[in-house]
């Protein structure tokens, strides 16, 4: 039978135990191991024995996935140094780990009496239920009890909301807030060298940078654990050291590899992170066992040679080596301790393939989309103190403004953040030209001034960094309003909340939270300015985001109300929440004509039963009318309304107008309820044809439910927005929408 290299790997070091003969003294076990070095033999010891648990845990990982019972086989083998880290950085240092953080993971677990990593590394493999940080949804190394939110990132896409959280400690401290974590705490996140090319990894470590440079205490430790391939790609010699070692405003380590000098190298660090508060880097030298994954066939691109050198540098190999050499150990000793752990891993393993799977749909989903309760709904209409409303507004408050620019979408929105950053005072609001300047649109005008810098300050230009912050400062107990510029610029960092923001709560079983309410300025209709960039009309890539809250607001009073509710959603739920603010009508005033003053709109008071919006709220206009449903949303509702008129009196059509308010998720029931009071629906989506708005999963689904009237639709068409009046081509427009309900219904 052909022997696998985990095999032999584990016989490399089974035959040295047997067949090394023993020490000739013994250390004691307060005794460093080499002078000058502060790791005693007790400690060196106990980092053996965390390593050999997180090995033999990657050894089971394969036997069980061979019998059809283990789901993951990205191992750890070759990176046990890390297990160092675990030993020395304290429970209350969060960590951000990278997915080979077997040994770390074994070695912080010790500092948590009642964990049992052994037991819930298994559960995770087999995709248990009972795996107690995702619940079997997902193999991640996390613990609630441990301070390690899971992670999913393979492209290091998790640095920069680690950066977030060491931002946020000072930043709590700053707002006068009381923080769980002790003052001199630093966060760790690791990471692959493969990794550290990636757009996402540099902007966390720029970012970091340049947030020290500015004077704020970023207490963060990058670790790049380099074993010098990414899956088959090599990389130039000293290419981590010749990217990072020479940036200022970033401390530079680098460890040689070995379990002493790591050790000595990591205490360095670490303590330099938490005394200086500043960013620090340390580069891990590893090794990779066994390829990337148990699918990776190695021998496509390593020759035998080749493998057999890596293995000869295993970790545990030269650590065993050097704990029999220098008295710390027997290998008696070493082997009888081996053959416990490997007896535990066996126990465990039998016990977590025994242990129940998910096993409905709505288990899956239970933690992905938390529902806004009426909890929430009471604390989201309680009263703010009047008192403090004027001593920030002045003698005239909102609700009162009589001036045509008090009364738009932009004022209510601004007079809106004012009075939840007075309700709540864990609210910071930040992005690009969102301080000084108070937003390109003046949104946010005033507001660094009323609440200071400590809460409303300008970001560096990079969205990864906007969303990746955003993420750290919420699971540190606060909520992030953070501004996206334009619609556009959203897609160069998505990921930050597709892959990240929104399936934090999903991965950890609802054990982990970032709420926050992402600003975004988009959609198109601006006159004069901008072209693709600025009026970017597509909404698919957020609404397709699992858990997801979307909303766009139309009209001043609701854009206020809806604004409440997204953060009650984020505030109480831990909901991710999108308020995309349509650019075109931040400043409208007129709804048919120049001069009506019909999209003015009062203030609506912070408190009382009418002063929020909760998501599935629609807004119905001419609900008496029956002959067809106008089903729309920002632009398109005001075009709507206008069409409707133009129906209604030239041509007898009796329209209602539906006013969705919140794209994700749809409120389809509330759509199909008012359907079926009319004889045919026409969706008005001022987004692009193909997937991009919202017509197509509102038609799809009246028809699925079998609504028996006729259907139809305009939008926007395929194409990017060209410069000038060449945009009015490309845009839905209310004449589309008066010839479309027109050909639908046969009326003439």
């Amino acid at each position: 039978m052909l022997r696998s290299r985990v095999d032999i790997v584990q016989e490399n070091l089974e035959q040295y135990l047997r067949e090394a003969k023993a020490p000739t003294f013994r250390l004691d076990r307060d005794t460093p191991l080499r002078a000058g070095s502060s790791l005693l033999a007790s400690q060196a010891v106990e980092v053996f024995h965390d390593q050999l648990r997180s090995r033999l845990l990657d050894v089971m990982s394969r036997k069980l996935k061979e019998r059809g019972q283990s789901y993951y086989t990205i191992s750890s083998a070759g990176h046990e140094q890390n297990a160092i880290l675990g030993t020395q950085l304290r429970v209350t240092d969060p960590c951000f780990l990278h997915y080979r953080s077997g040994g770390l993971m074994m070695a912080r677990s010790r500092k948590c009496p009642g964990v049992d990593p052994i037991r819930d590394t298994l559960l995770s493999f087999v995709a248990s239920s009972e795996d107690p940080i995702s619940g079997g949804r997902h193999k991640v190394w996390g613990s609630r009890a441990l301070w390690v939110p899971p992670q999913t990132s393979t492209i290091a896409s998790h640095l920069p909301k680690a950066v977030g959280m060491a931002f946020a400690l000072g930043r709590r401290r700053a707002m006068d807030l009381d923080s769980e974590l002790p003052e001199d705490t630093i966060v760790l996140c690791s990471f692959g060298d493969a990794s550290a090319n990636h757009a996402t990894s540099l902007a966390g470590i720029r970012s970091a940078r340049y947030a020290f440079r500015r004077g704020n205490p970023v207490p963060i430790l990058f670790v790049c654990e380099d074993n010098r391939v990414g899956i088959s790609v090599g990389k130039p010699r000293r290419w981590i050291a010749d990217s990072f070692s020479g940036l200022s405003q970033l401390e530079y380590h680098v460890a040689s590899g070995t379990l002493v000098d790591t050790w000595d190298t990591v205490e360095k660090a670490v303590a330099s992170c938490r005394r200086r508060r500043r960013p620090v880097f340390l580069r891990l030298p590893t090794v990779r066992l066994w390829g990337h994954a148990g699918s990776d066939v190695e021998t496509t691109y390593r020759s035998l040679s080749e493998i057999e050198a890596i293995e000869a540098q295993d970790p545990l190999l030269a650590n065993a080596r050097l704990l029999v050499e220098s008295g710390a150990a027997s290998p008696r000793e070493l082997r009888s301790l081996l053959e416990h752990t490997a007896a535990q891993v066996e126990q465990a393993a039998i016990y977590a393939v025994g242990r129940p799977k998910i096993r409905s749909l709505e288990e899956v989903t239970r933690t992905l989309a938390p529902e806004v309760d009426a909890s929430a709904q009471r604390r989201a209409r309680s009263a703010i103190d009047e008192d403090a409303r004027r001593t920030v507004f002045g003698s005239t408050l909102p609700e009162n403004q009589t001036a045509p620019t008090k009364r738009t979408l932009a004022a209510h929105l601004n007079a809106a953040l004012t009075d939840e950053m007075i309700r709540i005072p864990e609210i910071l609001l930040f992005g690009e030209d969102v301080a000084k300047k108070g937003g390109v649109y003046h949104v946010t005008a005033g507001l660094m001034d009323r609440f200071g810098r400590e809460r409303v300050f300008d970001s560096l230009l990079d969205e990864t960094t906007i969303l990746g912050v955003a993420q750290g400062l919420a699971q540190h107990g606060l909520i992030p309003i953070p501004e996206i510029q334009y619609l556009a610029y959203l897609h160069n960092a998505i990921d930050q909340l597709r892959g990240e923001a929104c399936s934090l709560s999903f991965f950890s079983d609802g054990q982990f939270l970032n709420p926050m309410v992402v600003r975004i300025a988009g959609l198109a209709y601006q006159r004069g300015f901008g072209g693709h960039f600025h009026n970017d009309n597509a909404v698919g890539a957020l609404r397709e985001i699992p858990g997801l809250l979307l909303a766009v607001p139309s009209r001043g009073d609701d854009a206020a109300r809806m604004l409440r509710g997204m953060v009650a959603a984020a505030r109480s739920c831990g909901r991710v929440a999108c308020f995309l603010e349509p650019i075109a009508l931040y400043h409208q005033k007129d709804l048919y004509v120049e001069g009506d003053g019909q999209w003015l709109f009062d203030y609506p008071p912070p408190s009382g039963p009418d002063s929020v919006l909760f998501p599935g709220e629609l807004g119905v206009y001419y609900e008496d009318h029956s002959d067809v449903l106008l089903v729309s949303y920002a632009n398109g509702l005001l075009m709507s309304l206008r069409a409707a008129r133009r129906l209604r009196e030239e041509f007898g059509i009796r329209a209602r107008v539906l006013d969705l308010r919140w794209l994700n998720p749809l409120p389809q029931r509330a759509i199909l309820e008012h359907a079926s009071d009319c004889a045919a629906v026409f969706v008005a989506d001022e987004c692009r044809h193909t997937a991009a708005g919202i017509a197509d999963a509102v038609i799809a689904h009246l028809a699925e439910q079998g609504y028996r009237g006729k259907l139809g639709s305009a939008r926007s068409a395929d194409t990017y927005i060209p410069l000038g009046p060449a945009a009015d081509l490309t845009l839905l427009s209310e004449d589309d929408i008066v010839a479309g309900v027109r050909a639908l219904a046969e009326w003439g």
